[in-house]
């Protein structure tokens, strides 16, 4: 009886609440109140696939929906994309009939890293990809050595682990688990480094015996070809691997399919790759992935193109307080060479906890907006010296900054003074702050 109340409560709670915004986590926690274990009690298809990681989640989790439905089957996920246990039973007991049942033939997970062990406390996932650990949210998350235990208690015997192979802490879930591995990565492209040159190096040491560690060669940040000569850990050979990479042509080469990129990424590609990897063990035929895949665009928001002052732009969402996301936004902006303005926004800190909280700038590389192609730069927002003293430490040009601390004065100023296409980069809570001046 106790089921059948907490999924008539979520239902009815989702109905009433979602046009008033609080239709993804309260239906949930509501429903987990009065029958803690209704996530035990549903009768779920035989594929239950769950994603976590730092960044990539809903992109990946999105991608999966789409090819899948494309591919002629059933799937339940959280388009809301609210990802802590609240909102996964929200949307678990919405696509549940009242006797508990999900009538779909795959089920899919987007859990936040540091509530994976508490979501799969009642349920465990037949196919579990982990697709990154970063740096992330300072306040939140502390270290991802701290978040790497954490995600580890979400790892049960026997079940079928997709994960990451060229990031080292990632790795380390395949080494001695009982049940099967696969693994997927990127091969050596060109534009690839020899040495760590962010503004931190995360790889230095192994995070397995804490010995310096040995790379081939870096993608970005930590992520590459990596080898502890001293206790072994290294990357291992990807059942799916990445063989050619074209980033402003949004193509790339897995397995020798070719696939399309929705964004010219180097995050999107490893949500791709994910995506197509999963896939192909749930036996989807490569060609049939390649041709749902193909014009895809994702819904997230995270790229938006515009116009300003006749100069064209696009804003790239960064992940809040997540200095590799920032890494990526800023590569994507310089890596077609062409000149380009570059807006910088940070007028919140954090979605849900309200800090103040600015250190982790100092992770983010600014220093490669020092590239020729960058004609000016404008810091902008509530943090805009905080910012100005993080650039101040960079080899950038003074002259080319500018900071404005309002936003709707900074897209003034882009109107008349940008030179060429303008980027702007800020986070979700930020962007429509800016998008609101120009669309």
């Amino acid at each position: 009886m106790k089921k059948f109340l907490a999924i008539l409560l979520c239902k009815l709670a989702h109905a009433v609440g979602k046009p008033l915004g609080k239709g993804s986590s309260l239906p949930g926690k509501l429903a987990l109140k009065l029958c803690p274990d209704v996530l035990a009690r549903l009768e779920l298809p035989r594929a239950i696939v769950a994603v976590t990681g730092s960044n990539g989640k809903t992109s990946t989790v999105e991608l999966l929906a789409h090819i899948l439905t494309q591919s002629g089957k059933t799937v339940a996920y959280n388009k809301e994309g609210s990802n802590q246990i609240e909102g996964v039973t929200t949307f678990l007991l919405c696509a549940a009939t009242l006797g508990g049942k999900v009538k779909r033939d795959v089920v899919l997970l987007e859990s936040d890293e540091r509530f994976a062990r508490h979501t799969f406390k009642h349920l465990t996932p037949t196919h579990y990809v982990i697709l990154n650990l970063y740096r992330d949210q300072l306040t939140r998350n502390g270290h991802p050595q701290w978040m790497y235990d954490i995600v580890k208690e979400s790892i049960k015997p026997g079940v079928h682990l997709l994960l990451n192979a060229d990031d080292p802490m990632v790795a380390r879930y395949g080494r001695g688990h009982d049940g099967p591995v696969t693994w997927f990565g990127v091969d050596r492209q060109p534009g690839d480094f020899d040495a760590n040159h962010g503004a931190y190096r995360d790889g230095a040491y192994c995070p397995e015996c804490f010995s310096p560690m040995t790379y081939d060669f870096y993608h970005f940040n930590h992520i590459g070809s990596f080898r502890c000569d001293h206790c072994g850990h290294h990357r291992p050979d990807p059942d799916y691997a990445v063989s050619t990479l074209d980033l402003p042509g949004q193509t790339m080469t897995v397995n020798g399919q070719p696939l399309y990129l929705a964004l010219p990424s180097y995050y999107h590609a490893y949500n791709t790759l994910a995506a197509f990897a999963l896939c192909r063990e749930l036996g989807l035929a490569a060609p049939e992935i390649a041709r749902a895949i193909d014009g895809h665009a994702l819904q997230s928001g995270r790229v938006v193109e515009f116009t300003l002052g006749g100069h064209p732009g696009v804003l790239l969402t960064s992940k809040h307080e997540n200095s590799i996301s920032y890494d990526q936004s800023i590569r994507a902006a310089i890596q077609s060479g062409e000149d380009c303005t570059v807006l910088v926004i940070v007028d919140a800190v954090s979605r849900k906890y309200f800090t103040s909280e600015t250190s982790w700038l100092w992770d983010i590389e600014f220093d490669a907006l020092a590239a020729p192609c960058v004609k000016e730069i404008v810091l902008a927002g509530r943090y805009c010296h905080d910012l100005a003293a993080r650039f101040a430490a960079t080899p950038i040009d003074p002259g080319k900054i500018t900071v404005e601390s309002d936003i709707s004065a900074a897209a003034e100023r882009l109107k008349t003074a940008a030179q060429g296409r303008i980027y702007v980069i800020t986070c979700f809570s930020d962007k429509n702050k800016f998008l609101s001046e120009v669309l």
